[in-house]
């Protein structure tokens, strides 16, 4: 097995295991409180997360978190006074689809990537316009 091929093995795995927990919390019905928990403390670390994974702008959050964990590919498009990030796919959405879990959408990707990009500029509006898990596409719009 090659090293490309451990590595999607990994992905699929980690995707797995974040779907796990998400289904557990939504039976036990803390998902919500849990999320909102997680939301501060992402808000409050984020800025030392984007410094490790080797981020200093807003819109270099989601292609590099597409670059790592290779979840899903964001789109960035550049519009007047910020930027917008879509993406039509998500394997983490997929795995916790295929075990009937709730969403994982806010406390595994879209808050700690809105903590990174208010982290690193604090003054800008992180707006989420759609969610693929109950839309055709992610879209977050990021501007002042």
């Amino acid at each position: 097995m090659d090293s490309d091929e451990k590595v999607r093995i990994l992905q699929m795995a980690y995707a797995g295991a974040l779907a796990d927990p998400v289904l557990r919390m939504g039976r036990e019905r803390i998902l919500e409180r849990v999320t909102a928990e997680k939301r501060n403390e992402q808000l409050a670390t984020a800025k030392a997360r984007a410094e490790q994974f080797g981020i200093s702008r807003p819109e270099d959050v989601f292609p590099k978190i597409s670059e790592i964990f290779d979840c899903t590919r964001w789109e960035i498009r550049t519009e007047a006074g910020g930027f917008s990030a879509e993406a039509r796919s998500c394997k983490l959405c997929a795995v916790a689809r295929r075990l009937g879990a709730p969403s994982p959408c806010g406390i595994y990707c879209l808050d700690p990537m809105e903590g990174m990009v208010r982290g690193l500029a604090p003054d800008v509006k992180f707006t989420v316009a759609e969610k693929l898990w109950n839309g055709s596409e992610c879209r977050v719009e990021v501007g002042r």
